[in-house]
């Protein structure tokens, strides 16, 4: 079984194009959505972070701006806080691979939007960078609610920068040509992937 890493900066379309790779039958690891259903009140961190951090708990719930806010710019905290999320997350990986691989897929896809900068493309055959222009890019980011100019920076600052990732990459998906060009770049890399095995 192929182990695709898929991973890109804010703002690229990384969401889009694992939409594509679900859609065409890839199974794909949410990083993301899997630590929202680990912080939610019945989630496995959650007791954890309201330990740490009471003052995010908003109506018996981790309030996600709140928390964002408090770790921000604070390495201390944010550290506390993937001391918390990354082991489980890791494990939660760890099974999805192994099911799939029972299941006997030829092809998973790990959705990770720090993979480069937490050394995730290890556990990867081959990593897809999605990209876009600068200029596509920022324009998505500022559409975000709650985004502003310096969180946007200070977002960009943790990342590292999208030329860098690319260099690095197995593959690059566009994602400022339109969905079409997109989408074919995703279908040939799967049809690349799946005849090794």
């Amino acid at each position: 079984m192929e182990i695709l890493g898929l991973t890109g900066s804010i703002g690229m379309g990384k969401s889009t194009a694992a939409g594509m790779f679900r859609h065409l039958g890839v199974p794909v690891y949410d990083a993301d959505a899997n630590a929202h259903r680990l912080t939610k009140p019945d989630g496995a961190a959650f007791a954890d972070i309201a330990a740490l951090f009471p003052d995010v708990i908003v109506d018996g719930k981790i309030d996600r701006q709140l928390l964002g806010a408090r770790v921000f710019g604070d390495p201390a905290a944010l550290k506390a806080l993937e001391g918390i999320l990354h082991p489980l997350i890791r494990a939660a990986r760890n099974d999805f691979i192994r099911n799939c691989q029972r299941a006997g897929f030829a092809l998973v896809v790990l959705d990770i939007p720090l993979l480069f900068e937490t050394d995730g493309q290890k556990q990867c055959d081959n990593v897809a960078v999605v990209s876009a222009p600068g200029f596509i890019q920022k324009q998505r980011v500022m559409g975000r609610p709650g985004m502003s100019p310096q969180k946007f920076a200070e977002i960009l600052k943790k990342q590292m920068p999208d030329r860098e990732k690319r260099r690095k990459a197995d593959f690059i998906i566009p994602t400022g040509l339109g969905r079409a060009v997109t989408f074919r770049v995703i279908q040939s890399i799967i049809s690349e992937l799946t005849h090794r095995n």
